[in-house]
């Protein structure tokens, strides 16, 4: 994709530390150059736009569950104004990317920056702007008592330096970008796919082992339930109710090791797996877990976030903590409440607003316990969870190469992004060569974050 790409021959210095040397034809100003404060409000009936790290600046869909449904007031004419190309930033999130160009007119909320951003290429603003080093620009220019309540300074942000390339190197550089994302979002979307079927072929192994057990040949019996079908003719069947029981401890300090629940990684250390701090201010009244204890996160429960501690810590105040008072293996329960079978029980039994896998549903103790499950002899569990990691130890391997590819290729594509914009790479020749008619793209943008910050997140 870079074959061919080589430095500009001509350089000067870009009067900025961090910008260094930059290509000859290009201008440097400060932003307070090309940015003027638009004040315009009291238009309600223009599209509600969002800002997000992942995305920039879209307009919000009021019905998909992929996004974060913060309360909307029903009086929007306070909401600032954004017209087609202005820059919007999100003053608190600002240090994390959350910024870009709209894309239309619309309305943001009034705790947003709305600037006239006056570039000839707004996209190429957008990739600019967008940039990992721009991204540290803006959080170094960010400021307040903890990371995560910092504001953008505007005087700060004011004096950061803009790479001003000509207008027709500003085209250049949107469309080799464009070309360079459609091949890599492909590549993405690709290995996606890949780890979709690996997972699905996990989960029908998963799923046969603990509804039927790993002997085909073992005859079986009605359950009596319907969600069940046959098992095993000595399985037992039992209510949820008398295998666990909740418990509620609360931290006292707060000073506990901070937990969290991921989707494909199960209970893990917050530290260890986000940058971002915690959004709770204070850990004080988090509940407390141990090694051998079941965590239900009752709104994803459908969705199977439900996992035994191996860890002493803290999790969410609205997740549910069990202990077995069965004789039965945590991680058995673990790996049958997340088989698929399971989880449309689960969402069948929760409430709340919505439906099927959107919405705001609750899976509460009196229905969660009300389930009948399968339970082997504690023998055979033991057995059965032998099997699974046996059984699936090659599609986790390989499932877990395929994810560290897409993560790479997503760090390939912030170097590029950065090496282009900021002037260390001419796309000149490369751009005169590729097809006069942009590739049409066959589905949606990859968002190009790591996959890890694709699942759930929590706390």
């Amino acid at each position: 994709m870079i074959d061919g790409l080589k430095p500009y021959a001509a350089h000067k210095d870009s009067g900025s530390k961090w910008l260094g040397e930059v290509p000859e034809g290009w201008e440097v100003r400060n932003l307070r150059t090309l940015v003027g404060k638009r004040t315009e409000r009291n238009c309600p009936d223009l599209p509600l736009l969002s800002v997000a790290r992942e995305k920039g600046v879209f307009v919000r869909s009021l019905t998909d569950s992929g996004e974060n449904h913060n309360v909307i007031p029903d009086d929007l004419s306070n909401y600032k104004v954004a017209r087609a190309g202005d820059l919007v930033i999100n003053k608190m999130k600002a240090w994390q990317g959350s910024m870009g160009i709209a894309p239309c007119d619309g309305i943001v909320s009034p705790a947003y920056f709305v600037f006239d951003l006056r570039l000839a290429n707004a996209a190429f603003g957008q990739r600019l702007l967008r940039s990992s080093p721009y991204v540290t620009h803006f959080a170094q220019a960010s400021d307040g008592v903890r990371i995560g309540q910092w504001d953008l300074s505007i005087p700060g942000m004011r004096e950061i330096p803009v790479l001003i390339p000509p207008t027709d190197e500003q085209a250049a550089i949107v469309r080799f970008l464009e070309h360079a994302n459609r091949k890599i979002d492909g590549f993405i979307r690709a290995k996606r796919k890949l780890i979709a079927l690996l997972n699905e072929q996990k989960q029908a192994i998963i799923h046969r082992a603990v509804t039927r057990g790993l002997n085909p040949d073992a005859p079986l019996k009605p359950s009596g339930v319907e969600w069940l079908g046959d098992i095993p003719a000595h399985w037992k069947v039992r209510r949820i109710k008398y295998l666990l029981r909740e418990v509620d401890q609360r931290s006292t300090s707060g000073k506990e090791t901070l937990l969290s629940m991921r989707m494909h990684h199960g209970l893990v250390v917050f530290a260890e797996h986000f940058t971002r701090p915690p959004q709770a201010a204070s850990l004080v009244g988090f509940k407390v877990v141990s090694p051998g204890q079941l965590v239900v996160n009752r709104m994803q429960a459908g969705n199977g976030v439900i996992y035994p501690s191996h860890l002493d810590g803290l999790v969410s105040p609205d997740y549910a903590v069990f202990d077995a008072i069965a004789d039965v293996n945590i991680d058995y329960l673990g790996e049958l409440f997340r088989s698929r079978s399971a989880r449309v029980k689960f969402r069948s039994e929760s409430k709340g607003l919505g439906t099927g896998t959107s919405g705001f549903l609750r899976l509460y103790n009196d229905r969660f316990g009300a389930i009948h499950v399968p339970v082997p002899p504690r023998r055979e569990q033991d057995s059965l969870l032998r099997g699974i990691a046996e059984q699936c130890g090659t599609l986790d391997l390989a499932a877990t190469r395929t994810e560290r590819e897409i993560a790479l290729m997503q760090e390939y594509r912030t170097r590029l992004t950065t090496d282009i914009v900021t002037g260390k790479l001419d796309v000149r020749a490369a751009v005169a060569t590729l097809p006069q008619v942009a590739d049409a793209a066959t589905d949606e943008p990859i968002i190009d974050v790591p996959i890890d910050e694709l699942e759930y997140e929590d706390a």
